[in-house]
């Protein structure tokens, strides 16, 4: 379901940059991360299982941008993650790896 709303974002943004006039050779794909590997697997296969029939319109919508090769969702554990460092309780050298590789930076310390 995450995956749905982060393809239909990334793809509203790209046709903004493109209409603001933006060419560049980043704009054709967009590469979401995910921590789920079966959310991964149904859209690269659409079978469908008696547990997966509430999210299958949403998925569809998925499965065809993929097929486009307009979105990639790419498997990125959670040793990986940066966003986890918004969601989860982490420790400090953990939180700040993620912190760092946000490009975010601290009030007066590095």
């Amino acid at each position: 379901m995450v995956a749905t709303q982060a393809a239909k974002e990334a793809i509203w943004l790209r046709c903004f940059l493109t209409e603001l006039g933006y060419t560049g050779p980043d704009i054709d794909s967009v590469t979401i991360n995910c921590d789920n590997q079966g959310a991964i697997a149904l859209t690269k296969n659409p079978e469908f299982h008696a547990r997966t029939k509430h999210i299958d319109i949403q998925w569809h919508y998925v499965r065809e941008q993929v097929e486009k090769g307009a979105v990639t969702l790419r498997f990125v554990g959670m040793v990986e993650m940066v966003a986890d460092s918004l969601t989860k309780p982490l420790g400090r050298v953990k939180f700040q790896q993620f912190v760092k590789a946000l490009g975010l930076r601290g009030r007066g310390r590095e």
